[in-house]
């Protein structure tokens, strides 16, 4: 007898119908929306948003890579008033919990986002650490304990919303960072961020990017980031977001069984716009083929075998 899947999955007050999401910055509402039925997630995690509009890094700022690919975009945003009144309010027409993914140059800049999106309907704040401390000389909020462990203290403080911290892996203890953001009051956490990359046209004799380097993301980070799951779950107690290179419904599982309590489809969805549902889809297919009826087996499963 196939056993009826229960998919749900409740994180921080907040209730998922299943435990697939969008990943930000490869999530635009009017856009996807075109290609599947957004209400059919468990949540969506829209690109990231700062006080002010950046203009982002200059072009070129895309390329492609072996598995995957290579982006040094630099969080390009028209602002958190545009984005509250453009792409959440569309987003009002969906049966689907928002978590809007923050970001910022300074402590300054990432409470003001924080405390902008109060008074909206969004579910969570996703606050991306990767990005640039200027006042520090530019090394990155999530490469330090101590610098994560402030601006996550001050966020946590100036938000009503449930608080998610998205981690780099270009650190060298990511469960450091993990245990820094729980002790400063994140809810929940989500990794990986890309990975460092770059590429160069040998007949240019010159790099690719711009800007030099950019993040590699895709299915060739997947082990790297299924490994950092597998660690930082067995160091912190908090929910965890797990992404990087998910491309199918058994990619998924796998970041399950690692620890995952979510997964987040990004890349995958600029291949094939409409990968976030076929993961789903997939995954659903999957559990029943295993005997799996909740994501609390999935985890117990895995757990059971690997002790």
């Amino acid at each position: 007898m196939v056993k009826e899947l229960n998919l749900t999955q409740t994180i921080s007050g907040v209730t998922f119908k299943n435990p697939v999401a969008t990943a930000s910055g490869t999530f635009m509402a009017k856009e996807s929306g075109e290609f599947y039925d957004i209400g059919r997630l468990g949540a969506v995690i829209t690109k990231g948003v700062s006080s002010l509009p950046w203009r982002g890094n200059i072009p070129p700022r895309i390329a492609e890579s072996y598995g995957g690919m290579l982006n040094s975009v630099g969080l390009q945003n028209p602002g958190v008033e545009h984005y509250i009144k453009n792409e959440l309010a569309h987003l009002r027409e969906y049966d689907v919990p928002v978590i809007t993914n923050i970001a910022g140059h300074s402590i300054a800049e990432y409470v003001d986002v924080a405390e902008r999106l109060n008074e909206t309907d969004v579910a969570m704040i996703e606050m991306n650490i990767s990005c640039p401390n200027v006042k520090e000389g530019g090394i990155g909020f999530g490469t330090d304990a101590k610098m994560a462990a402030a601006v996550t203290r001050a966020v946590r403080a100036a938000t009503k919303k449930p608080l998610m911290v998205k981690l780099t892996p270009n650190v060298t203890d990511i469960t450091e960072i993990a245990k820094a953001v729980e002790g400063e009051g994140a809810d929940c956490i989500s990794l990986i961020n890309t990975l460092h990359g770059m590429r160069i046209d040998v007949r240019q004799r010159k790099a690719i990017f711009a800007n030099k380097t950019g993040g590699l993301s895709g299915a060739a980070i997947k082990p790297v980031a299924l490994a950092l799951v597998y660690r930082v779950r067995r160091a912190v107690k908090l929910p965890i977001f797990g992404l990087g290179g998910i491309m199918t419904g058994e990619d998924a599982m796998e970041f399950i069984m690692a620890g995952a309590d979510m997964v987040c489809v990004g890349t995958a969805a600029l291949v094939k716009p409409t990968a976030p549902v076929d993961v789903l889809d997939e995954l659903e297919a999957l559990m029943r083929e295993q005997g799996f009826s909740c994501i609390d087996d999935i985890h117990d499963a895995f757990n059971n075998s690997d002790r």
